[in-house]
């Protein structure tokens, strides 16, 4: 009978728990493998476990610079891990890496507010052409996102632009399962460290006049 009755509180327990930890991945706290090579070197092309947050579900707080998870929009049953780089209204040259004329440019800023009517076109149902159209507003209810390593990332270039109801959380911390437990060249155990916000907002200055 005693038997009986530790079993049941094992189980019990385990219930619970797993109960626990379903609560706490839905509503709160997600801890998720990442894999491929788009965020590098913000993220580990293998190894690398993120801390999401889901208080920014589906985009509520989400900001310029934050990396986010959401589902893919071309394929629901996959998630992908990408940073913001538009908000609704932001006019965004759609490949910065790239000049008109298909060389790399490092100069073109990816968050492009110049009021160039002529150079913007809206999101359509149609496929983007990139030969023509090199600026795009992003649409109410939606965002832009990039991978940080532009050059192996499929993203709002490829999909476009990514409806704000797809983010599932965004990603606080990570760690890297290749570092050992402690000490390793991050520092911490597991190789932890936050997922910073990278946005810069640059002003232009005009330089003074000497009188």
């Amino acid at each position: 009978m005693e038997r009986i009755r530790f079993v049941g509180k094992v189980i019990s327990y385990v219930v619970r728990g797993g109960c626990a930890v379903h609560v706490l991945q839905s509503h709160f706290y997600e801890f998720t493998e990442t894999r491929g090579e788009s965020m590098l070197p913000t993220l580990a092309a293998s190894g690398d476990f993120v801390y999401t947050s889901k208080r920014y579900k589906l985009g509520r707080g989400v900001e310029i610079g934050d990396c986010i998870v959401a589902l893919k929009p071309t394929d629901p049953d996959q998630r992908v891990c990408k940073r913001v780089t538009g908000m609704p209204g932001d006019i965004i040259l759609i490949d910065p890496s790239m000049d008109p004329k298909g060389s790399n440019n490092k100069n073109n800023n990816s968050n492009n507010k110049s009021d160039d009517t002529t150079k913007i076109s809206s999101i359509n149902d149609d496929k983007i052409n990139e030969s023509f159209n090199k600026y795009i507003k992003v649409p109410e209810g939606h965002c832009w996102v990039t991978g940080d390593n532009l050059a192996h990332s499929l993203d709002s270039r490829t999909y476009n632009s990514l409806p704000l109801g797809l983010i599932k959380g965004k990603i606080i911390a990570a760690n890297d399962f290749n570092e050992p437990f402690w000490g390793g060249s991050k520092g911490n155990f597991w190789g932890f460290r936050k997922i910073e916000n990278n946005y810069v907002d640059e002003e232009i200055i005009s330089p003074s006049i000497a009188a």
